[in-house]
């Protein structure tokens, strides 16, 4: 794990936004862990992550031109991220959408810089892939390239009910229906390392038992 990826899974630990226990997802499991990016409420700890997510993005390596926010979580994870680029010496545009077209005004769905070029789509996980599906239907009706989706973290599970788990996660479907990777700051494997390295008394040691037995029921590679 590098340090950066180190570094935001104990930061996440750290502001309660990763916690620990008995949670029911939205596909009905009960994980063991829980991570809420709505939890980065004030102004401190959205700025660090915004430092995260614009590093991340730097590191990976990808050519864009603009960033893109679906709403509602994306709209201040994009903002904030276009902010700590800009201190990066990397200043670019950024959008949003509203959930429903405004009528007046400036009217349209579509609120900040007109999207063109290569576009990055921000956002805080990608549970079944819809904000993602609608952001590049958005982006292409603009005559844009969606050319990236940067997450905080991929919980790297199989989509899918139960009974009919698909072989690949939502993030690896994403990729593969829309043709453009998606880039994490951090994943369950980060988590997992970081509860080993973290666990000097034993504390953690049943967290982390019972994140690998989820891993192995419904984790991918």
């Amino acid at each position: 794990m590098n340090n950066l990826r180190q570094q935001f899974i104990e930061f996440a630990v750290a502001s309660g936004v990763l916690r620990f226990g008995e949670f029911v997802t939205k596909a009905g499991r009960t994980s063991p862990y829980f991570f809420n990016a709505g939890a980065f409420n004030d102004g401190a700890t959205l700025g660090t992550l915004a430092q995260f997510y614009a590093q991340s993005l730097l590191d990976a390596g990808i050519e864009f031109d603009m960033l893109f926010g679906p709403a509602y979580k994306g709209i201040t994870l994009a903002s904030s991220t276009a902010v700590a680029l800009a201190a990066k010496n990397h200043n670019v545009p950024f959008a949003f959408n509203r959930k429903e077209a405004k009528d007046h005004g400036e009217g349209g769905s579509i609120v900040g810089a007109a999207l063109k070029g290569r576009v990055v789509i921000i956002d805080d996980v990608i549970s079944a892939g819809t904000s993602v599906r609608e952001s590049v239907d958005l982006i292409r009706a603009a005559g844009a390239t969606p050319c990236a989706v940067l997450i905080a973290l991929d919980r790297m599970e199989r989509s899918g009910k139960d009974d009919a788990l698909s072989a690949g996660s939502a993030v690896q479907e994403v990729s593969q229906t829309y043709g453009i990777p998606v880039v994490s700051i951090g994943n369950l494997a980060d988590l997992l390392e970081y509860l080993g390295r973290a666990d000097g008394d034993g504390k953690l040691d049943q967290h982390r038992t019972a994140i690998a037995a989820y891993r192995q029921r419904y984790g991918v590679a």
